[in-house]
């Protein structure tokens, strides 16, 4: 548990945070064709290959989330993935849920599959060199959404999940997500994701996990995007620390909040201004585990060409030191222009 807890501080140390880089081959794939960039295996491992050799990229990344695929594969000239991740300094992490699927009667609702074998998987990870895992669970938000039963269906696998990775020797982050799609009021998100951040953490305790050696990603609270009303920046990160003091205990070590979407620059605004209004009144760090606002200002210049390596390479570093400086609260607009 000593060694769990100090990877989990680990992480937010000297103003850092996590790339999550775990797309589904789907996911990736869909990615690429909207650029039209080839959906192949060798497409996916250069993409990933640009990402890991940015240029000081440990700077401002102290762990890097993989998804099964990503973890098996090496440089063009065969130097493993892990290896490159490992000599910048970096934690290397492993997504090991396997999606969110139909709940059986509840079509309009989903629940994350991927406990089957779980075990076996996590102690292979951890023999690759895997050091903390991920597993996303996600829910819409609606009048009547989500329902009990999705909410306690996904705490409860979240919960199992977190205890076989501690037993593993593996620091889970739990991901419950409610998604930023649709038309509901910020005061909507803070309500539903208080209620499941309760819940999740009562399925912890219940499971046994040490909230000292875990993570949470959870959700910032936001409008949904089609609402009429998209507070500001400031509004949003006093409803997200108003819901986080009333759910989240002091033990958890560090709350890495994901990107859902958010545009890059708006997410970097918004984790500056969480970080700059809780400074005296928080027990926990806040710090980023971002997928898309990290990466698509990279992915877009880099178009599957490797004649723009290079520009990309300093975009995704420039998009890591703003979150870095988000992370201790000395982000600027100002950033986005030079």
């Amino acid at each position: 548990m000593q060694t769990l807890t100090e990877i989990a501080n680990s992480l937010v140390t000297g103003g850092k945070g996590l790339l999550a880089m775990d797309e589904s081959t789907g996911t990736c794939n869909k990615r690429f064709a909207a650029l039209g960039i080839p959906e192949t295996v060798e497409a996916r491992r250069a993409y990933r290959e640009l990402i890991l050799t940015t240029p000081q990229l440990g700077v401002c990344i102290s762990g890097v989330i993989l998804h099964d695929e990503t973890i098996r594969q090496a440089k063009k000239d065969g130097t493993p993935f892990l290896k490159l991740i490992s000599d910048a300094g970096i934690v290397a992490g492993i997504k090991v849920d396997k999606g969110a699927k139909e709940m059986a009667g509840q079509a309009t609702e989903k629940i994350t599959e991927g406990l089957d074998g779980l075990r076996e998987r996590l102690h292979e990870y951890f023999q690759m060199g895997a050091r903390f895992a991920k597993w996303r669970a996600v829910m819409s938000v609606a009048d009547e959404t989500p329902s009990w039963s999705c909410i306690e269906a996904n705490a409860d696998a979240l919960a199992r999940y977190a205890a076989l990775c501690q037993e593993a020797g593996l620091v889970p982050v739990v991901e419950p997500e409610l998604l930023m799609a649709g038309d509901h009021s910020l005061g909507r998100c803070g309500e539903i994701t208080e209620k499941v951040l309760r819940i999740v953490f009562r399925k912890l305790y219940e499971q046994g996990v040490a909230l000292e050696g875990m993570i949470l990603k959870p959700n910032m609270v936001l409008p949904g995007s089609a609402c009429a009303t998209q507070e500001s920046v400031d509004q949003v990160a006093d409803a997200t620390l108003q819901c986080l003091l009333r759910s989240v205990p002091a033990a958890v070590p560090a709350i890495m909040f994901l990107s859902g979407g958010q545009s890059a620059q708006l997410a970097s605004a918004r984790l500056n201004a969480l970080n700059i209004r809780s400074e005296h009144h928080r027990p926990w760090a806040l710090s980023f585990s971002f997928g898309r606002a990290l990466q698509q200002p990279a992915l877009e210049i880099w178009n599957g060409d490797d004649k723009n390596r290079a520009p990309a390479q300093q975009a995704l570093a420039y998009r890591a030191k703003c979150n870095g400086a988000a992370r201790r609260g000395e982000y600027t607009s100002d950033m986005e222009t030079k």
